[in-house]
């Protein structure tokens, strides 16, 4: 009767291995960014940054909302608007920024005091790819992103979560950085839905400020819609003033925030 019994169970257990499925290999997000890489197609962006300095309580959040308009190679476009009740406290960047081919277009704020009549764009030529929004790690590079998920600790319900150094960040940029801040991890957490697509990135890093105090950031952004229509379009001709129009006593920003890593270091 035991052997009858322990047979049983082996067949048991034998027909639960045979009927449980294989469990799918997660899509690969890198191939999954680069098939969304098509002109008149893109993504929205919504976004909460907040800084919290050590000793104090957290400081109000700078919401960041709008479009990413995408060409054959990655983001060529952007329609972002920044705001909330932090945001006041970030007069060099622009409430509303529009990026279309070589120029990116600010109003709002200081870049839309002492204008003249009729003017209501600050156009500024564009230095590279548009900005993105606050997040240090730019997911729409597909060498970055393919070293979040490759370098990532753990992968777990569409979750990939690990750190990456501003060194390593750097190298990835193509960016120079001063060695004292290469060290400093940003922690992430890549959340990618069933087609490998990100659907949210979490980052938080600390930078030490001297005197004004060692500063925590955290940003976290939402990406839906991928591969929705996005059509970004210059505002009208006649609303834009070149800023090399302005005269010298214009208290509109000579430059726009280039979003670069060296311009988030502390102030020596």
């Amino acid at each position: 009767m035991k052997r009858i019994i322990a047979g049983l169970a082996l067949a048991s257990a034998a027909a639960l291995v045979t009927a449980t499925p294989a469990q799918a290999a997660p899509a690969d997000p890198v191939k999954a960014l680069k098939k969304q890489f098509a002109a008149g197609k893109g993504v929205r962006i919504s976004e909460s940054a907040v800084n919290k300095v050590t000793g104090s309580k957290a400081g109000a959040p700078v919401t960041t909302k709008g479009v990413l308009g995408f060409g054959k190679s990655g983001v060529v476009s952007a329609d972002l608007r920044t705001g909330g009740k932090g945001a006041g406290l970030l007069s060099s960047l622009p409430p509303h920024t529009i990026t279309v081919g070589k120029y990116t277009y600010a109003q709002g704020g200081l870049f839309s005091e002492q204008l003249p009549d009729g003017k209501k764009w600050v156009r500024y030529p564009s230095s590279g790819a548009p900005r993105t929004g606050n997040q240090p790690l730019d997911i729409f590079r597909p060498n970055v992103l393919k070293e979040l998920v490759t370098s990532a600790k753990s992968f777990k319900g569409g979750s990939y979560r690990g750190a990456i150094t501003f060194g390593r960040l750097a190298k990835l940029y193509g960016e120079k950085l001063d060695k004292k801040y290469g060290k400093v991890a940003i922690k992430y957490v890549l959340d990618v839905n069933s087609k490998g697509l990100v659907s949210r990135l979490r980052t938080e890093y600390s930078l030490d400020f001297g005197l004004l105090g060692k500063t925590t950031s955290t940003v976290s952004t939402r990406y839906t819609g991928w591969g929705g229509k996005v059509t970004v379009k210059a505002p009208p001709t006649d609303q834009v003033i070149d800023y090399t129009e302005l005269g010298e006593d214009s208290g509109v920003p000579e430059e726009l925030p280039d979003g670069s890593l060296d311009s988030l270091k502390p102030v020596e």
